[in-house]
């Protein structure tokens, strides 16, 4: 044992002697040189310039960002290995998880009417494609992975940056990834058992070794992880396909009753049209996954735009025609009754058989959105301990396989203890509310970069009314269901995000460490194999 753990030594001063041992001397919570503050062409390590402020970007003469390997200077970091195809399959997969064939009732309960919830099943793919396109322009100024902490960090500084990252790094991200392993695992059982309801232990079991499958994808390969996300989306989409052919042929064959009554029966509030509007929001959630791993992305300028052009317009259509396909074969009332909507729709449609083929659409959806989730959790984990909002090791990556191991190790962990309770889909809801938060802030934070830095190359730029638009709707989706329905839940999530200031403080502000946490940083360098990384290439 000592012996490889030498060999493995000799491997890391090998790798560490073309740029240093510069991460060496602190291990936790260390507060790199330049982060007293972002400033107008300053790297946000300041290493260098992550935000791009010359002319050679906008000319494409920087094969680091245009292409796919490493700049000459950073010879151990993430490479540029997801392509367009990826891209697309990345947001479609994350996008649509298992909810438009579980339980897409939500906005037909809220707006008590077939005609109206489709329409706003169609406004909310506009608003989402509209919430995109800013950060298209947001993601092609800034070509740095963290999205919204990034975003953050360059227009608002380190605390707000630091809170984004607590939330979603200590809550968000592991319990949507435990909550998604929970219900893959909860239809792959069902579908061996009997009548007889599974045991919850088996559940929980079966989702805690899907996490660990899909983390140890991640961590072992890139382009595995591309390769198995690309896969599981053309997957869920000839699922998806099935259903509207089926659709089609119900309605060809003239069952049009239940979408001839149109907007029989339209609620007439204006608070269930809003939270039929909050409901469809929450179900495009996740058109903003591609500007997490924007370092990762090939040609950033030119597929980040087109995969948020490809991705959004696709979501929203087989949102439309998934509903309208359900209409066909199942009544409103059968739908809002259901608890497995696409299963008894198979059922209803080809019997055993579309039963089965349905059950198993659920099981390659979840699987596939547990990965796209685990897999953007992890860039922003590894972006936010490279500028010091986390400890130092969780920005290292592995010196052969290129990931963020240590990162994906870690949300995976707290995904694990989030799949013991037997609730943390509430904690999700409470804490939903906070997402439009930070969608709000990011569409500040580009309208204050718009004055602030005037002279930064725009390979894309939005019409200023798109985001002040979207800060509105951002306002009032955070302020909505808050009014509509006061809870102290909402208080304890927001008293959650103000404990962030406790760690801030001392460990970011007054760059304090914890004793004995550069021994256990270079424990974990030896096990894991992993090595600091410098700042993405230059841009």
């Amino acid at each position: 044992m000592t012996s490889r753990l030498s060999d493995i030594h000799n491997e890391f001063t090998l790798a560490l002697e073309g740029y240093g041992s510069r991460h060496f001397e602190e291990g936790a919570l260390v507060y790199r040189a330049g982060h007293d503050g972002v400033r107008m062409g300053e790297s946000v390590r300041g290493r260098g310039q992550s935000v791009p402020g010359s002319e050679g970007q906008t000319e494409g003469k920087y094969p680091s960002v245009e292409g796919g390997k490493s700049a000459p200077n950073d010879p151990v970091n993430l490479e540029r290995r997801v392509g367009l195809l990826s891209g697309v399959a990345l947001i479609v997969g994350t996008m649509i998880g298992s909810g438009i064939f579980v339980s897409p009732k939500g906005l037909l309960e809220r707006t008590g009417s077939v005609g109206l919830s489709l329409i706003i099943w169609a406004l909310c793919g506009v608003l989402s494609l509209l919430g995109a396109l800013c950060y298209v322009e947001l993601g092609c100024m800034i070509p740095t992975s963290g999205a919204e902490h990034t975003y953050f960090l360059v227009a608002f500084g380190h605390l707000p940056a630091f809170l984004f990252a607590w939330v979603s790094i200590i809550i968000l991200k592991p319990a949507m990834l435990a909550i998604i392993c929970l219900s893959f695992s909860k239809y792959l059982v069902e579908a061996f058992s009997t009548d007889c309801e599974p045991p919850r232990m088996a559940i929980q079991l079966l989702g805690g070794l899907t996490i660990v499958l899909i983390t140890f994808i991640n961590s072992y390969s890139v382009t595995l992880a591309t390769k198995v996300q690309n896969v599981f989306t053309a997957a869920k989409l000839i699922a998806i396909l099935i259903i509207v052919i089926g659709g089609i042929i119900k309605l060809a064959q003239g069952n049009t009753q239940y979408l001839a009554r149109g907007f029989e029966g339209s609620t007439s509030s204006i608070g269930d049209v809003a939270t039929a509007f909050y409901s469809g929001l929450w179900a495009y959630d996740g058109w903003n996954n591609l500007n997490y791993v924007t370092e990762e992305l090939k040609k950033p300028y030119t597929n980040l735009p087109r995969a948020i052009m490809i991705g959004l317009p696709l979501v929203t259509i087989c949102y439309l025609l998934v509903n309208i396909s359900y209409l066909a074969v199942m009544s409103p009332e059968e739908l809002l009754s259901s608890e497995t909507v696409a299963v008894f729709y198979g059922q209803q449609l080809m019997g055993v058989a579309g039963q089965a083929i349905m059950i198993l659409a659920v099981v390659m959806s979840t699987f596939g959105s547990a990965n796209g989730s685990c897999f953007t959790a992890g860039r922003l984990c590894f972006v936010a301990a490279r500028e010091g909002h986390m400890v130092d090791v969780l920005s290292y990556v592995h010196i052969k396989k290129l990931t963020p191991s240590p990162a994906l190790i870690f949300n995976a962990l707290i995904a694990l203890v989030m799949v013991i309770p037997s609730d943390i889909a509430s904690l999700i809801d409470f804490f939903s509310f906070t997402a439009w938060i930070f969608y709000g802030g990011a569409m500040a934070a580009l309208l204050i970069m718009r004055r602030t830095m005037k002279d930064t190359p725009r390979p894309y730029k939005v019409p200023i009314f798109i985001p002040v638009l979207v800060l509105i709707i951002s306002i009032y989706l955070v302020i909505g269901p808050i009014i509509d329905s006061p809870k102290f839940e909402y208080l304890y999530a927001t008293l959650f995000i103000l404990a962030g200031l406790v760690f801030y403080f001392p460990f970011v502000y007054f760059k304090k460490s914890v004793p004995g946490m550069v021994y256990l940083t270079t424990f974990l360098q030896l096990l894991l194999q992993v090595v600091p990384t410098d700042i993405i290439p230059d841009a």
